[in-house]
């Protein structure tokens, strides 16, 4: 790890946001980093300046970030990414590419965000049934989900981080479980991905998404999209275009194939101003280095808990767990309405989110103790407590 005075002096450098802001809403939409706002400036300026004369290069960029989020993942191949609008998108992309018969069902927890609970309930019409694994029982939450699986069981699919109460999950243990009973491996991981390392070989996943705003620190409408090789074949085509097929850039070919890579799921144009947006954001978070990163997060994390603790009338919605928790920190004050809280901590500059029945704090690796410190300090006088 590097020296952590010239660390966070370096971080400070790459987020220059505001003195008077304070900003924990990471699990939201982030700031960019200065690198990432450059890059835009850079590719708007070119735009204006010279058009798309240097399109090859452009090509390039997306190839580079093709491989950057191929590592990010551990995945096998580049082939294997899909660029896309954002996570619904791809969730979509799965659950209508997948071929039903009635009787099928679909398990997901009953903590997740709508994108990962309305794409499978919009599959009734097709004799699809949801379940929904509660949490909270059993004597794990991926015992619940277990539970839930059955011989009808055609995928389980889950947030990494439940958005809410930041309950973290054993993707491994689910993986490992999907396997054995042969059921697909859908993982939403826009509330981890770029807070914690994800291994997609050793978690068994067959579909990764997750758009680029939050703890990848990027521009919104650009999504990585992982789908493993031997599943490919398995997601039927709902979208047809030039970009889709092989030999893609010959137009006037007039037959086509499907291309072999994921690059199959891309209808059309890409978004070239969020792919060098994202590539920087991903080359910061590359230097930093992931191991670096999530220790960063997990301590503010553990810092932020221990800190409102200490406050009357606080209640952690956020297990403190070890392994049950990575970048949401949620609380709620049993006196005062969370909605009221949200308000006046937001009067104070203090950026964050009302979630669920509580104030959702999410600190990204840059913040510092001194800034959690300045938060928590906002907390009690929000609540009157000095």
């Amino acid at each position: 790890m590097k020296d952590i005075d010239k660390t966070d002096r370096f971080f400070g450098d790459e987020f220059p946001l505001d003195s008077d802001v304070l900003y924990l809403n990471h699990a939201a939409v982030s700031p960019w980093p200065r690198r990432t706002a450059n890059a835009v400036q850079r590719f708007a300026e070119e735009n204006m300046r010279r058009g798309a004369s240097a399109y090859p290069v452009w090509q390039e960029k997306e190839a580079e970030l093709r491989e950057q989020c191929r590592a990010l993942l551990n995945a096998p191949s580049a082939d294997d990414i899909a660029l896309l609008k954002n996570t619904s998108e791809a969730l979509s992309v799965v659950a209508y590419g997948l071929t039903w018969k009635t009787g099928d069902n679909v398990v997901i927890s009953n903590q997740e965000f709508p994108s990962n609970r309305i794409v499978w309930e919009s599959l009734q019409d097709q004799g699809v049934t949801v379940r929904y694994a509660d949490l909270n029982k059993g004597t794990s939450p991926e015992q619940a989900l277990a539970d839930c699986i059955d011989a009808r069981t055609r995928l389980l699919s889950v947030s990494s981080v439940q958005y809410a109460s930041g309950l973290r999950l054993d993707l491994t243990t689910l993986g490992r479980l999907c396997h054995e009973c042969g059921v697909l491996f859908c993982v939403d991981a826009i509330q981890s991905l770029g807070a914690l390392p994800l291994d997609v070989q050793a978690t068994d996943a067959d579909f990764v998404m997750a758009d680029g705003h939050k703890w990848l620190l990027a521009p919104e409408a650009c999504a990585l999209f992982y789908v493993r090789e031997a599943v490919r074949d398995q997601l039927r085509l709902k979208q047809f275009g030039w970009r889709m097929v092989e030999d893609h850039l010959d137009f006037s070919r007039r037959e086509w194939r499907i291309a072999n890579s994921s690059r199959r799921f891309e209808c059309g144009s890409p978004n070239m101003l969020g792919i060098h947006a994202l590539s920087a954001s991903l080359e910061l978070l590359a230097e930093v280095g992931m191991d670096v990163v999530a220790e960063r997060v997990l301590s503010n994390s553990r810092y932020l808990m221990a800190a409102l603790r200490t406050l009357p009338n606080i209640e952690l919605l956020t297990t403190q767990r070890l392994g049950r928790y990575a970048g949401i920190v949620t609380f709620r004050h049993h006196g005062i309405e969370s909605a009221e809280l949200h308000r006046r901590l937001f009067a104070r500059n203090i950026i964050c989110a009302h979630r669920g029945d509580g104030i959702r704090l999410s600190p990204h690796f840059y913040n510092t103790e001194p800034q959690l410190d300045t938060a928590v300090a906002a907390v009690a006088q929000a609540i009157g407590h000095y």
